[in-house]
């Protein structure tokens, strides 16, 4: 799933901003999801927002570039860092 498709999901409010050559996405998984986690593998952001074996879970495509995610508050931020 992209950023776009992940917005339109449920009526997230994502917002992007640049500074210079960076990039911020910031995504307000709502109150329900302040106990959420997020990893990374590759090129792929995944968010688990519940506990147990039927925990639900969003797999996010990321851009190329140097990215940081992280989840704090019950809002996704994902940073990313225009390659040298």
């Amino acid at each position: 799933m992209n950023i776009d498709q992940f917005a339109e999901e449920d009526g997230r409010v994502v917002r992007e901003y640049g500074y210079g050559d960076d990039v911020v996405i910031a995504a307000d998984l709502g109150p329900s999801v302040a106990d959420a986690d997020v990893d990374v593998l590759a090129d792929t952001a995944i968010v688990v927002t519940g506990a147990g074996e039927d925990e639900p879970r969003i797999e996010l495509d990321l851009p190329e570039g140097d990215a940081e995610v992280f989840i704090k508050n019950g809002v996704l931020t994902i940073e990313l860092k225009e390659e040298a």
